[in-house]
């Protein structure tokens, strides 16, 4: 029978593919990439390490002709696709429907060179219909996407392995630029820079509770106008001042005149002024995109961008949703069809939209996967199956999913909004009302909420029934002090959006441009804002300066957009990379690397201003080889882990630079050397030291802090107790042996010969420790790893999506957060007393994405080491068989030669 081989890149979409074909197929996968640009010397060929441009992995000078290898890790793997391929008769390329599926397929014609027919198989869903579409319509190789994809490969080559290493050089080792990258980081910091330069501005207003005469219908109102003069809001300060854009156009409310204004209201007769109301309609919001999705995951549930794209994969690969990377917003008729059918049963035909409602793509090039993302088939799948099937973080995306779809498809909301002026002597009073008439896809989805029901209900805001000049009652008036906020940071949602406006990236890369920012050390999480770091300011100044063409977003987009025409064979690759490198009526990345060889001084861009102190002295944040740090220009001083750039004013700085210039306060004279006792903080924390540091002399002595001891708990008596760490306190009353106390990398601890037993510090202090409590702590049964159990420090809440109780724990390695099966520990610099629900939640989908990733590499690892055991097992066990046999037969044998030699004997005999 005739053997079709079909290759996809994991092992879940391959076993839900083979779930729909035949016997004829065998259905494997390749894990990814087989083939890929060197990532170290290591890997480069020995015949080309000679070469000029080897470690680049590019021939700039041969038409950019890339220098691929298969990775050791790779070469079994495709010593067994080829062994596959040996024995089929049929290729079957089913990799994913974009530039990098295409690249993957490409990359496995050009190292198994099958001899056999191959065809290229695409779709947008892992569904029956879809995989039997796909046989019937096979395609070739798309080179235009090959190529598409191969020049944003070079182009990101060319420019991280060529500006990277100016950074090392210029100002710090181990920093990376990247093409998208650099553009990303300059957005955090340019909001940064804006949170700098805001300046805040105080403001007061009234809110009011007025009532009918009666008594009835209490509803409250804000404060707008006084006399013909409307009142300051935020928006009317600049926020570099702190000061009114148009002062003679409001009129601006202090504490004090608020108070006044307030006494003088509350003697007067309010009215009704003005009753306005006007009808609206709502329409639903198109399907998801991948940055859309990635967008709402980051609101709702509280997903990191590349976890959310990790759960979504989950789900295509298991055949749920159709694929995750598009910036398209169409639906197929099919997806069509299945969406409004199931509003007509689960919602009522009333419901249900005139006519199918059309989005078009709002994206310029929306490309590759042509549809949006939805639950797959022609008839979507309940969300309770997914949770039932693959859990609860994979069900609430799905039924996020799900119910967008559906929404889509449904009628408008409608309803009315009410806006009413009340006159109080000469100042007015607004209250704004709202009702819903039809909620239309508001029944099935409302955008933040999870329970679109309660949601309808808080949406509404309902007035009492009024009329003009109708006389009322004020029952309550309160003046509040409001003051204008700096511009909110980018999150992950909020950055990802950002990047699809400009039209930089694609929505197979934006997940991974976030992440590379928040792994490169040039951003940190405060809750799910993203800060960049002085390092990632640094950085951008000086690539800014020197590379401005580079970091410019529309430079940037047009780039995106010129890769777009190729992978649409509208433009050639060839060409596009001579003008990025070479340049063409502008400077390339060569000349402007070289430039900047010459023109970066590092004294400069290593400086980032903070600003001058009153006595003239000029405050920066200088960039040096183990990390950034305060320098006035004779003293120096450490920056706080995790310190943000806007928190961090002159005042701050000279304070940190004047406790550098003092230098750590002795807390005494040690009694047994006289050397001075000091207590100081480090990189990992608080520590005490004995003795000074002597030029080409030995270091001090130095000691940590217990855990739970604070630096204004350590006294003089305290600090030299910890200083004799390690001691021993005496002889084991049974075997003799010394006991010894230590404070180790994981806390204090007893050792007595071979066992150690960790001292719980809750219970027992370590500096008091005695004889008989050491016994009595060596008598436990060890735990594993010899370490204690874990204290909780507090409950954080409840999980929104698994419901699971979050606890804040102090382990070994510092304070971590758990749901009871996964823990995430808290970054460098965090503070564990303020950690909120929502940090709490983001650590544990990051801790989780990349405990996804490793289990994904580990089962593939251990399937392949089992059946290699079993394939080693079947061979041993073959070979005692043979074994025996040969053993047996020997003995056979031998018996036969000796009985003929006994019968020849007896021959003789006779």
């Amino acid at each position: 029978m005739a053997k079709s081989l079909v290759i996809v890149e994991s092992p879940t979409k391959a076993k839900t593919i083979e779930k729909y074909l035949g016997k004829g197929y065998k259905v494997t996968a390749s894990y990814g990439h087989i083939r890929d640009l060197p990532n170290s010397a290591a890997e480069i060929p020995e015949d080309i390490k000679k070469e000029k441009w080897s470690r680049l992995g590019i021939n700039v000078d041969e038409q950019f002709s890339p220098l691929y290898i298969v990775p050791e890790e790779k070469k079994k793997r495709v010593a067994e696709l080829k062994k596959l391929l040996k024995d089929s008769d049929e290729l079957l390329l089913a990799t994913d429907e974009d530039r990098e599926g295409e690249s993957i397929s490409w990359h496995l014609l050009e190292v198994l060179k099958p001899k056999v027919p191959v065809r290229r198989l695409v779709f947008n869903e892992i569904t029956k219909a879809a995989i039997q579409h796909s046989i019937q319509n096979p395609r070739d190789v798309d080179e235009s996407l090959v190529r598409a994809q191969e020049t944003r490969r070079i182009v990101d080559r060319l420019f991280g392995y060529t500006v990277s290493p100016l950074l090392w050089k210029k100002m710090a080792p181990r920093l990376s630029a990247g093409r998208v990258q650099s553009v990303a980081m300059r957005l955090l910091v340019e909001r940064e820079r804006e949170r700098i330069r805001f300046r805040s501005a105080q403001y007061w207003d009234l809110k009011a509770e007025f009532a009918k005469k009666d008594g009835s219908g209490i509803f409250e109102a804000e404060l707008t106008h006084v006399g013909d003069k409307r009142v300051a809001s935020g928006k009317d300060f600049e926020p570099t001042t702190g000061k009114l854009s148009d002062p003679g156009k409001v009129v601006l409310l202090g504490e004090k005149e608020a108070l006044e204004l307030k006494e003088k209201l509350q003697a007067a007769s309010p009215n009704v002024l003005s009753v306005e109301e006007k009808p609206y309609t709502t329409k639903p919001y198109p399907p998801f995109t991948t940055s859309s999705l990635q967008q709402e995951a980051s609101r709702k549930l509280r997903f990191a961008a590349r976890h959310t794209m990790s759960v979504a994969q989950k789900l295509y690969e298991n055949g749920y949703i159709t694929y995750m990377r598009t910036d398209s917003t169409a639906l197929s008729d099919e997806g069509l069809g299945a969406a409004r059918t199931l509003i007509g049963s689960a919602f009522g035909k009333e419901y249900l939209s005139e006519q199918p409602r059309v989005y078009k793509t709002k994206v310029k090039n929306a490309q590759e996967a042509h549809e949006a993302i939805r639950p797959s088939g022609e008839s979507f799948v309940d969300p309770e199956i997914v949770r039932k099937s693959l859990g609860m973080e994979p069900f609430k995306l799905y039924e996020m999913i799900w119910k967008r779809t559906l929404a889509c498809q449904m009628k408008d909301a409608e309803g009315m909004r009410i806006g009413v002026q009340v006159e109080c002597a000469d100042a007015v009073f607004r209250a704004s009302g709202k009702t819903i008439t039809f909620p239309g896809f508001l029944r099935a989805y409302v955008e933040d909420s999870d329970d679109p029901e309660a949601e309808l209900a808080d949406r509404e805001k309902i007035l009492p029934q009024l009329s003009k000049g109708e006389a009322l009652q004020t029952k309550k008036l309160d003046s509040l002090q409001h003051e204008t906020q700096p511009p909110a940071r980018y999150t992950e949602g909020s950055l990802i959006k950002e990047l699809e406006r400009l039209g930089i990236g694609r929505p197979s890369t934006w997940a991974t441009i976030v992440g590379v920012v928040l792994n490169r050390s040039y951003a940190f999480k405060k809750g799910t804002a993203l800060v960049p770091t002085f390092l990632a300011s640094g950085v951008t100044n000086l690539m800014e300066g020197h590379f401005t063409q580079l970091m410019d977003y529309e430079f940037t987009a047009r780039l995106e957009d010129d890769l777009d025409e190729i992978a649409r064979g509208e433009r050639d690759s060839l060409t596009y990379l001579n003008k990025f490198y070479f340049g063409n009526g502008h400077p390339g990345l060569k000349t402007l690397v070289e430039k900047g060889e010459e023109e970066i001084d590092p004294r400069e861009v290593c400086g980032i201003p903070i600003g001058t102190t009153g006595d003239g002295r000029k405050i920066e944040v200088r960039i040096g080889r183990y990390g950034p740090f305060l320098s006035d220009g004779e003293n120096r001083a450490g920056l706080p882990e995790g310190v943000a750039p806007d928190e961090l004013s002159v005042e701050e700085a000279d304070k940190l630079l004047e406790i550098a210039r003092k230098g750590p306060e002795s807390l005494g004279a040690h009694p047994q050397t006289g050397q001075p006792v000091y207590l100081k903080s480090g990189r990992f924390g608080p520590y005490v030291q004995l003795g000074d540091q002597e030029e080409g002399g030995d270091k001090p002595k130095m000691a940590s802090l217990l855990p739970g001891m604070e630096p204004n708990q350590v006294d003089f008596e305290t600090a030299v107790k910890l200083l004799e760490f390690p001691k021993v306190i005496g002889k084991h009353p049974e075997n003799g042996e010394e006991i010894t106390v230590a404070n180790g990398r994981y806390g204090p601890y007893i050792k007595c010969g071979a066992e150690t037993r960790s001292i719980p510090v809750d219970d027992i202090s370590p500096l008091e420790i005695t004889i008989p409590q050491c016994v009595e702590l060596l008598k436990q049964p060890r735990r594993r790893g010899g370490a204690s159990q874990p204290k909780q420090l507090k409950e954080v809440g409840v999980h929104p999506v698994t419901e699971k109780k979050l606890v804040l724990k102090a382990g070994r390695y510092g304070p971590y957060v758990t749901d009871g099966e996964l823990n995430a520990s808290l970054p460098k610099g965090a503070d564990p007393d303020n950690l909120t629900l929502e940090e709490a939640v983001t650590l544990l989908a990051e801790r989780a994405a990349k405990v996804g990733a490793k289990g994904g590499k580990k089962k593939a690892s251990s399937k392949k080491k089992s059946a290699t055991k079993k394939t080693a097992s079947k061979k041993a066990a073959s070979k005692k068989t043979t074994a025996k046999k040969k053993s047996s037969t020997k003995k056979t044998s031998a018996k036969k030669k000796t009985s003929t030699k006994k019968k020849a004997s007896s021959k003789s005999a006779s």
